[in-house]
């Protein structure tokens, strides 16, 4: 068995270009999740980079966020689904039963940045979520 057939290899520096990213554990964790959201079928004919360009936010991207106010739902859908993500990523690692504790309903005026949540690259994507993941596993294993 190769380590690309490991369900739970880490994703580690090896990770250094888009579609690399695309196959680590963490973001194929991730795509499932969102993809068991579809209930209607929208997303089903839409590549994996494509559905996951929400989580895309260059630097360029986030100078146009504006602040102030409430964030939008896609910002805290992001969120959302990126957290959740993980819990189930460490579940799945781990064995022990996760979820993530916070609740994405309001009251976001001190956390500025959570209208901005994102990542600039799919890598940065993969390695911050692996990095969640394996820190989260790391403890409980300790």
């Amino acid at each position: 068995m190769t380590n690309n057939e490991i369900p739970h290899a880490p994703v580690g520096p090896a990770v250094n270009n888009d579609e690399e990213a695309l196959a680590s554990p963490f973001v194929k964790c991730l795509l499932r999740l969102i993809r068991t959201q579809d209930s209607f079928g929208l997303w089903e004919g839409q590549s994996d980079a494509e559905l996951l360009g929400e989580f895309i936010i260059t630097k360029q991207r986030q100078r146009a966020i504006p602040f102030g106010g409430d964030p939008d739902p896609d910002a805290l859908w992001r969120l959302d689904m990126f957290y959740t993500a993980v819990a189930l990523a460490i579940e799945e690692r781990s064995g022990v039963s996760t979820s993530p504790i916070m609740g994405a309903s309001g009251g976001w005026s001190f956390c500025r940045d959570v209208h901005r949540f994102g990542f600039e690259t799919f890598r940065k994507l993969a390695e911050a979520g692996t990095k969640l993941v394996d820190d989260a596993t790391a403890a409980i294993e300790a």
